[in-house]
């Protein structure tokens, strides 16, 4: 066998070793053997497809390591994280969901948590004070009142004079009810900036003296829905691409100052975002009450009247496990080098992924094969 063989071959040993290093805490026991066969296989009929084509040994040896090369720095990357001793980071919307399960988690790594809820005396803000949370402070904090926001920062500047804050957590969001954009009355359109965007923003103003104090992070969270066109979520999507827009800019004018910002874009994940069945209620009264008589004709009342039922089937539909988006928000705080954008969830990469590539009409037709969220049609598309 000459040099470049024997160059191929070890390249390919490394390349193996490598990729199952980095699935070695990912994979159990059964996934192990599958992985180490599967990779084999594979890699020997790359060498043998190369052979057979008569790419020159180098070459081929070349190209998997520097595979293996971008692997392990990615892996690195992902994987190393800074300690979390003398950290202190805010998370608003703690009351339920991402930022009630991440403002437990990052107390139990040992961070200082700063856990803002809307709620001060709520179920979510008592949990949050049970045994074992003593790096936990709940905060009152509704992210519209901007006087709720300047009394907590005030609270952290005592807490954190010297060393800053080192992360900021703008997870508090509302979605309020799916509803075609012609029948979302602007008053819901408004709700959704104020809170979705415009509470982001003021969060990050205030906040961001003591963020570049420290060099720290802010963690926006955004949706899917932010870069694809999602039907009946006219109001969400638009808060949340003016969202990803302002985390895009911003993390481009701190970067001087050594402050990361990362976004969060999640998919669909099972969380009180969906309301309950008094949400749902509700949502049905104010928009009969809100539509115009034409639309009221046109789209009929039992479609309109289904609408805030979709919150219940999205709910289900959701995944119930929110670890995937936690974990991302943990890396994002604490990863030396974090990711500008993390996609947790099923689809959450690969929708945003085809919308780009793809010309608009495939991609249309394949948003029309999505699972619907109601049974009805409107009214109007039945006539002839």
């Amino acid at each position: 066998m000459d040099t470049s063989s024997c160059f191929s071959v070890v390249a390919a040993a490394v390349s193996v070793f490598t990729v199952l290093w980095t699935l070695r805490d990912r994979c159990g026991s059964g996934y192990w053997t599958a992985a180490c066969g599967a990779l084999s296989g594979a890699l020997s009929g790359a060498l043998g497809s190369c052979l057979y084509l008569n790419v020159p040994p180098a070459v081929c040896g070349t190209a998997l390591l520097t595979c293996s090369f971008i692997l392990i720095c990615v892996t690195e990357r992902r994987v190393k994280l800074l300690p979390a001793e003398r950290r202190a980071v805010l998370v608003t919307g703690c009351d339920s969901g991402f930022g009630h399960v991440l403002a437990k988690r990052l107390s139990e790594m040992g961070l200082t948590v700063f856990a803002g809820v809307l709620d001060v005396n709520g179920a979510g803000a008592q949990r949050l004070r049970e045994p074992g949370s003593e790096n936990l402070q709940v905060l009152q904090l509704d992210v519209t009142d901007s006087s709720q926001i300047e009394t907590a920062h005030r609270h952290i500047c005592a807490q954190v004079a010297d060393t800053g804050l080192w992360g900021l957590v703008n997870n508090a969001g509302v979605l309020r009810c799916p509803m075609n954009a012609e029948l979302h009355p602007l008053t819901e359109f408004g709700l959704c900036m104020d809170v979705n965007f415009l509470a982001a923003v003021k969060m990050s103003q205030v906040f961001l003296p003591l963020l570049r104090r420290s060099r720290g992070r802010i963690v926006n969270v955004s949706s899917m829905a932010a870069e694809v066109p999602m039907t009946m979520f006219a109001a969400y999507g638009a808060s949340k691409a003016a969202l990803s827009m302002f985390s895009k800019v911003l993390r481009l004018e701190l970067s001087v100052w050594g402050v990361s910002v990362v976004l969060i874009q999640p998919a669909g994940f099972r969380t009180n975002i969906f309301g309950n069945s008094d949400n749902i209620t509700r949502y049905r009264d104010e928009i009969l009450a809100a539509v115009s008589s034409v639309a009221r004709e046109d789209y009929g009342e039992a479609y309109i009247s289904s609408l805030p039922s979709s919150l219940s089937r999205m709910s289900q539909q959701s995944a119930e496990d929110v670890s995937p988006v936690v974990d991302d928000m943990c890396h994002a705080l604490l990863a030396l080098h974090p990711k500008p954008v993390y996609t947790p969830g099923r689809m959450a990469w690969l929708l945003p992924f085809l919308q780009r590539c793809c010309p608009t009409a495939v991609f249309d037709a394949i948003l029309m094969i999505v699972p619907r969220h109601t049974d009805h049609e409107p009214a109007g598309l039945n006539r002839s």
